[in-house]
């Protein structure tokens, strides 16, 4: 299929307000049903070849099995699966978040799971409880899969730029409380934090960060855009240049975002190299300002060349 197809956030605002919704619905089960691991690495989604996953989780209690609920974005319907075999799942389209969020339950129940979650939307344009959501029901089939189509497509860039990096780096994962897909490289200096900061954050900033992502559009950026920032943000960060030309710096709540428009580099001659030319000039840039030792980190290969296997095991040992 073609190389980042266009996905204007104008074409399926609804549905992905609708999404989103699910997508925390599911975000919170998984936070509530997960062990915790650094920099709450454990909660994002992970994609599968249909669709997103929360992976495995439970079994910790004794009483709750383990299981684990995936999002088929090609049939277009939810998946709950449990360590014994049984398997329930129903359809998404036509649904208000109100029913998604009592036929999860009423699933979950069915099948001997007992998670409870803060029933509320998460830093969206409203507080609505999801068991009484029913403004939210839009489903665009053809646009919700092309939304899971361009975050694996985005996903594989991600872990190419990944892959130059062998210093401390989370997983290419997306994000149910932003819906944006990141991956981020960590120094290892600690970050002093005031005790005001809140426990997510001081615990996924308890390092220095360069992160790079991409969001489908919000509030604040309406259409999709590649994106990078460091934190803390290094003084004079945003005078560094960035490439193609297209790039710019956007300033956004008191620190700048790196930012590469889709539009621009779904147009490009070579799409893939575009975006990975950007995430490495906002690295760069990041880790210049940092003070970031890039040539101890930096990781050589990217990609397996397979003469260079042909000689290892089957246990990948010569």
């Amino acid at each position: 299929m073609e190389l980042f197809p266009d996905i204007p956030l104008e074409a399926w605002a609804d549905s992905k307000a609708t999404v989103h919704r699910f997508a925390q619905i599911v975000g919170k089960v998984r936070l509530a049903a997960c062990v915790r691991r650094n920099h709450w690495w454990n909660v994002p989604f992970h994609l599968t070849g249909r669709g997103i996953t929360t992976r495995p989780m439970g079994g910790l209690d004794g009483d709750t099995p383990v299981f684990a609920i995936d999002f088929d974005f090609v049939d277009h319907r939810l998946v709950v699966n449990v360590i014994d075999g049984r398997t329930a799942s129903f359809s998404m389209p036509g649904r208000s978040v109100a029913s998604f969020y009592r036929e999860l339950f009423a699933t979950l129940d069915r099948l001997g799971i007992d998670v409870s979650i803060w029933a509320t939307p998460f830093d969206l344009e409203d507080d609505i409880p999801f068991g009484e959501d029913t403004v939210h029901r839009a489903y665009d089939t053809a646009m919700v899969t092309r939304y899971w189509q361009v975050l694996s497509q985005v996903a594989q860039v991600l872990e190419r730029y990944a892959a130059d990096f062998s210093g401390k780096i989370s997983p290419v994962h997306h994000f149910w409380h932003t819906f944006d897909i990141a991956v981020t490289r960590f120094s290892d200096r600690r970050v002093d934090q005031s005790p005001e900061v809140d426990v997510v954050t001081r615990e996924s900033y308890s390092r220095e960060v360069i992160s790079a992502g991409f969001w489908f559009g919000d509030r604040d950026v309406p259409e999709p855009a590649f994106y990078s920032y460091t934190a803390p943000e290094p003084p004079g960060l945003e005078r560094e240049p960035l490439r193609p030309p297209e790039a710019r710096w956007l300033a956004l709540r008191g620190s700048h975002l790196a930012i590469l428009r889709y539009a621009d580099a779904r147009t490009a001659a070579d799409p893939r190299g575009t975006v990975l030319d950007f995430l490495r000039s906002a690295y760069e840039a990041g880790a210049r300002r940092a003070g970031w030792d890039t040539a101890a980190t930096f990781c050589p290969g990217g990609v397996t060349d397979p003469v260079a296997l042909r000689d290892l095991g089957p246990d990948g040992a010569g």
